[in-house]
């Protein structure tokens, strides 16, 4: 029995099980990388709705490219749920006045 040719499928399934795995690792890239940009627009969305009010919430997600799905205000707490690109965040922020010196 002959071995000639076996190198070739070989690596024919090395080259295929590679190439998979690179489309897994470029997945799971993007959508942190899109989770991680939603939180980013929370957070700021919280700040300026903490400082400014809701429509300031509103602007910042805009200008960030998300949409503000929930906004809350308790007091001087803020919590904002924001939307960009699929993705969805939490984001909390409380308002505290500077001391006077």
């Amino acid at each position: 029995m002959s071995e000639r040719g076996q190198a070739a499928p070989l690596a024919l399934m090395a080259v295929l099980f590679a190439a998979l795995l690179a489309v897994g690792v470029v997945r799971v890239g993007d959508a942190a990388g899109r989770g991680a940009a939603a939180q980013a627009s929370a957070d700021a969305s919280a700040l300026a709705g903490a400082a400014d009010g809701e429509e300031a919430a509103v602007e910042v997600a805009t200008a960030n490219q998300a949409r503000v799905v929930r906004f809350e205000q308790v007091g001087d707490d803020v919590r904002v749920i924001v939307e960009r690109r699929g993705a969805t965040a939490t984001a909390r922020a409380r308002w505290q006045p500077a001391p006077i010196p």
